[in-house]
């Protein structure tokens, strides 16, 4: 009896492809990417980070850190504001301005008097090096940093060495002449790198958060807000268009509706409507909540919330229209569209932030809704953005939510040869 039990549910699985999907092929997706993401870490492979680089010294020791940071493979550097190093310099100003836009999570300002100073810190300090930093990634600024401190110890030890003879000089008292001609000899040997010995008394380097720095008072729950929020945004308007076409279609009440003047296009165009206000709702909400609760800063950002909002959740109807269309039964609807939702969310940045991926996973990343949405959020809460500056994610929304319906009214078809 056991085994014709056990018989009956092995070929009922068999059949079920949705149900095969669930239990063998979404535990591997989740694998791979988080493998993907997290198992690179400790590794010599890490993603490349993009710098912009501001020199305000422009001697020897400045132009040697800029060409040492390129070299660096774990760094794509910019000094100027075209992303093909074109153009003129950038300035300390231009340099913030990369980084509050998001363009790069980190600007490197090497100040005015480091090259006559270097080598000297152990004394009388001297400029630091500042580490303009978005810690929305507050991975770049540690690995930068660590990256600059090392660059700065290798691609100029003779010009440490005359620092330090300087400073040795200043309180200690000038060199004999066969001590001067000994220097002079080991010096060039430095420079050639065979000699890597000498006194390790490199540049300070100190964080600056330009985000705070500002007016600016919005926190990273916006991050989570909108992360959370999208991704339960698509399983609510998945299920809710389960209900509207789904089981109208099986109590053939959707049929009946056919019968009268209404057509299938005014039908999906009521029930994308519906799924919308629902949606915007439902993220009304979430961050209602959040403002209450954890200090989100909603009411200042009211017109960039709106637009956000009303693409996002335009997009996800449109897309639980495609998804319900597609499907024969609820049932199915909540199997493929938990693999799709759950899959999407992991690359799109909803689970974990997408600067932790490689730079290969991030692209791939924006061929998700979420990925998008994500982009749009951070920018109206974190970066202060205004609202002309959400036009590429509102267009990418916006053209996919066209590209859903569309497919929603040829998919839809088949209800209508009923």
């Amino acid at each position: 009896m056991s085994a014709t039990l056990m018989r009956i549910a092995w070929t009922n699985l068999r059949r079920d492809r949705v149900a095969q999907a669930l239990t063998f092929l979404l535990p591997i997706i989740f694998f791979s990417i988080f493998a993907t993401v997290f198992g690179q870490q400790g590794q010599a492979e890490t993603s490349s980070i993009r710098v912009a680089v501001v020199d305000e010294d422009t001697s020897e020791l400045s132009a040697r850190i800029v060409e040492a940071l390129k070299k660096e493979r774990g760094l794509r550097v910019r000094t100027t504001a075209a992303d093909d190093n074109s153009g003129a310099a950038l300035d300390r100003a231009a340099g913030e301005r990369l980084v509050r836009s998001g363009d790069v999570p980190v600007a490197i300002v090497i100040p005015a008097g480091l090259g006559v100073t270097f080598g000297q810190g152990g004394v009388s300090g001297g400029p630091a090096i500042s580490l303009l930093a978005d810690p929305s990634d507050p991975i770049a600024p540690n690995m930068v940093g660590g990256l600059l401190q090392k660059v700065t110890m290798t691609a100029a030890p003779d010009l440490l060495m005359q620092g330090g003879l300087r400073q040795f000089e200043t309180y200690a008292g000038p060199l004999t002449a066969q001590q001067r001609t000994a220097i002079d000899t080991w010096i060039p040997s430095l420079r050639d790198g065979s000699t890597t010995s000498g006194p390790a008394m490199g540049p300070q380097v100190q964080v600056v958060d330009v985000m705070r720095s500002s007016s600016q008072r919005g926190s990273l729950v916006s991050f989570y807000a909108a992360g959370i929020g999208v991704m339960f945004l698509l399983f609510s308007m998945v299920g809710n268009a389960g209900t509207v076409l789904l089981e109208e279609a099986e109590a053939g009440t959707l049929e009946r509706l056919l019968c009268t003047r209404l057509t299938m296009p005014r039908i999906l165009f009521g029930k994308w409507v519906f799924l919308a206000t629902l949606g915007f709702a439902q993220l009304s909400v979430m961050f209602l909540w959040g403002s209450v609760a954890f200090g989100l800063p909603l009411f200042s950002h009211v017109p960039g919330f709106i637009v956000m909002t009303v693409a996002t959740t335009t997009a996800a109807a449109a897309l639980a229209l495609v998804l319900a269309s597609v499907a024969r039964s609820r049932s199915q609807l909540s199997g493929f569209s938990t693999i799709l939702i759950l899959t999407m969310s992991a690359l799109g940045g909803s689970m974990f932030p997408r600067f932790l991926m490689s730079e290969t996973m991030q692209t791939v990343g924006l061929v998700t809704f979420n990925a998008w949405a994500l982009d749009g959020y951070l920018k109206v809460f974190w970066r202060d953005a205004a609202v002309w500056e959400l036009w590429p994610q509102v267009a990418v929304l916006a053209g996919l939510t066209l590209l859903f319906l569309s497919a929603a009214r040829l998919i839809s078809r088949r209800w209508e040869a009923v």
